[in-house]
């Protein structure tokens, strides 16, 4: 709606309080400093901050009020499944949400994310853009921005799809989830059911580190070090994690004899409050893990510039918006690794 500048029609129920937040985060280096990471939230968040404003009409992983609902009067109610709040369609709190705003009388459009399909087919995402572009009557603007999507995750599968298998590296997605710590793991991988490693195999064509069936699973040192991956890309996991918070934060230092991390082959995808479903930053996701992968294939593209190219392409934002967009989603780590770099 953003893109499609229909922005200021949305009245509540954003459905996650995730969207209404900014976040900070610090970890602790060896060397005893701390690196502190402030004001991080949702592009469309930090483009629209009214949007903190707004009332909810439900909760992440919690119903729907109906009552809050009704009585803003909306016009129409568009529902995400596969979402925090939505998860499945199959799920039976999910058809009565369904059922209960139909028999209110308001009209619902009910758009389906990746995550509700067994096989992930980003194409999807792409109908759902399409679908939102039919409500606000600007098809047009819905299919140039699904085009410039889809196109971006082109680039890389074009560039990667004939890789033979032995050269393909071994890709590790890595959360350095404090909660995993505190429960006595490592932190968290994600299994070949996870779009995460449709990413990997599919677009990016490497390996997936971590082969097994299966969504998220909470590992130790000796699981992580046993399959010493060749690239660790680190993602949000109850809280934002730079390469750098694994190469000097002192609970990683028994890591250090990672070949990814004795060869420097740690990337982080943006910042993504609430990980638990894509939005239009998806082909963020896929650079960073195409880049990490292959950097001999994608050395003709600088990430840092890349990504003010796309903020600039989706939101229709100046450079210095554009800046300002790739420090929220704290991946000014890749202009840190290149200090020569032109913004």
């Amino acid at each position: 709606m953003t893109v499609l500048g229909v922005e200021d029609k949305i009245i509540g129920g954003v459905g996650s309080s995730c969207i209404q937040r900014n976040f900070n985060y610090t970890y602790p280096t060896i060397s005893g400093e701390s690196y502190e990471y402030t004001d991080g939230m949702n592009p469309v968040t930090y483009l629209n901050r009214w949007i903190m404003d707004l009332p909810r009409i439900s909760e992440s992983k919690t119903a729907v009020n109906f009552e809050a609902l009704s009585a803003l009067d909306p016009d129409v109610v568009i529902m995400r499944v596969g979402s925090c709040s939505v998860r499945n369609i199959d799920d039976e709190s999910v058809q009565k949400s369904i059922d209960t705003i139909e028999s209110l009388g308001i009209p619902l459009v009910v758009v389906y994310g990746p995550n509700c399909y067994k096989e992930p087919d980003l194409s999807k995402m792409s109908n759902e853009i399409r679908i939102i572009g039919d409500v606000f009557n600007d098809q047009a603007k819905a299919e140039r921005l699904a085009d410039y999507l889809e196109e971006q995750v082109n680039i890389v599968s074009e560039r990667t799809k004939n890789v033979p298998d032995n050269d393909k590296p071994e890709v590790l997605v890595f959360g350095l989830s404090p909660r995993a710590r505190k429960a006595g793991g490592c932190g968290q991988v994600f299994g070949l059911d996870t779009i995460e490693s449709y990413f990997i195999t599919d677009i990016c064509h490497a390996k997936n580190a971590f082969d097994e069936p299966g969504y998220f699973k909470t590992v130790s040192e000796e699981q992580i070090l046993a399959r010493d991956p060749d690239v660790i890309v680190l993602c949000t996991a109850s809280g934002y994690h730079p390469p750098e918070e694994l190469y000097s934060a002192p609970y990683y230092q028994n890591l250090e004899e990672l070949s990814a991390v004795k060869n420097r082959r740690v990337s982080a995808l943006p910042w993504t409050p609430c990980n638990c479903a894509k939005r239009l930053e998806y082909p963020i996701d896929v650079m960073v893990i195409a880049k990490a992968s292959y950097p001999e294939l994608f050395e003709d593209i600088e990430l840092e510039r890349w990504l003010l190219d796309f903020y600039e392409n989706v939101y229709g934002v100046d450079e210095a918006t554009a800046i300002e967009l790739r420090s929220t989603q704290w991946m000014d780590w890749c202009v840190e690794e290149c200090p020569t770099c032109a913004n």
